[in-house]
């Protein structure tokens, strides 16, 4: 057998505490604007920014859960939390956008005249949404090719901040031609925006769930490469998963009726496994004989 640990990206607690703190507040602004002007973007918006608290907590969460020691009940630890985290924080973007909608449609087939002298309001606040919602992007920024569970958190606050200039230009066109059925319309397209950006994290994260290869790896590559090693007859019971949004597990039978080798040959192949497809856990039993039927049927070895 050959184990490869690597250690996650640096910690992101303190962008966290920053972020959430920012949010929560922007949150209670936005929240109190809205409600004075009777703007539904602004309170949509303002719910949806609390959604995003709740999703940064989440994905705290999640890191935090990933640091805690295995234990014998526990032998990989509770590495699936930043999974669990990106997965629920995706969900949780998904019902909230789908009640925003709702309250959008039926704010187009009533509308409210009322906000129409408020644009200056709506315009000021989601100004200030704009920089909040950058601000906390860019404290994520490093680690969004790295981890998935920091990639959900960068691309709400980057989404949030497209989002907040499109409030921007909705008041300003509420103010400038009276165009009081825009509020509506915008926050149908704060809707889209977000569900758009949010289901690929949705899908990604169930996938992971279920113990699915995540997306940068090529199984069959794995697999090809591992049948064309010196002395391997067949390559038997291939799995892999992710441990957590930044390890992958391997484990497989590899099939060597003359295995004459040493530790030297496998720590080789963990080492290629590592550097070729970022596998970064790999477990190998070598064996003269299969003992076990494939899981699944691959392509001949070429």
């Amino acid at each position: 057998m050959s184990h490869d640990h690597s250690h996650a990206p640096a910690g992101f607690s303190k962008a966290f505490a920053v972020g959430i703190a920012l949010n929560l507040a922007f949150v209670g602004v936005e929240a109190f604007y809205g409600w004075k002007v009777n703007s539904l973007a602004l309170l949509a918006d303002a719910g949806h920014n609390l959604s995003d608290v709740a999703g940064l907590v989440l994905a705290w969460g999640g890191v935090l859960a990933g640091k805690l020691q295995p234990n014998p009940r526990h032998t990989y630890g509770w590495r699936k939390g930043s999974i669990l985290a990106a997965f629920a924080n995706a969900l949780l973007l998904l019902v909230a956008m789908g009640a925003l909608g709702w309250e959008a449609i039926g704010r187009l087939m009533s509308p409210d005249v009322s906000t129409s002298q408020e644009g200056t309001t709506i315009m000021a606040v989601a100004g200030v949404g704009i920089l909040i919602n950058s601000a906390t992007a860019l404290l994520f920024m490093r680690g969004r090719d790295t981890d998935l569970n920091i990639r959900g958190a960068f691309l709400h606050m980057a989404a949030d901040a497209l989002v907040s200039a499109g409030v921007v230009v909705a008041g300003a066109l509420t103010l400038w031609m009276g165009l009081h059925w825009l509020d509506a319309v915008v926050s149908l397209l704060i809707a889209a925006v977000i569900v758009w950006g949010t289901w690929s994290l949705f899908k990604q994260s169930l996938h992971l769930l279920f113990d699915g290869v995540p997306d940068d790896i090529d199984p069959q590559a794995v697999h090809d490469y591992l049948a064309k090693l010196d002395g391997v007859q067949a390559v038997h019971d291939l799995h892999i998963w992710a441990l957590d949004t930044t390890q992958t597990a391997m484990t497989a039978h590899l099939v060597m009726p003359t295995w004459q080798q040493d530790d030297l040959f496998l720590k080789g192949i963990a080492d290629s496994l590592h550097e070729r497809f970022e596998i970064t856990h790999s477990t190998i039993q070598v064996v003269r004989e299969p003992f076990t039927t494939p899981c699944r049927s691959w392509g001949t070895k070429q």
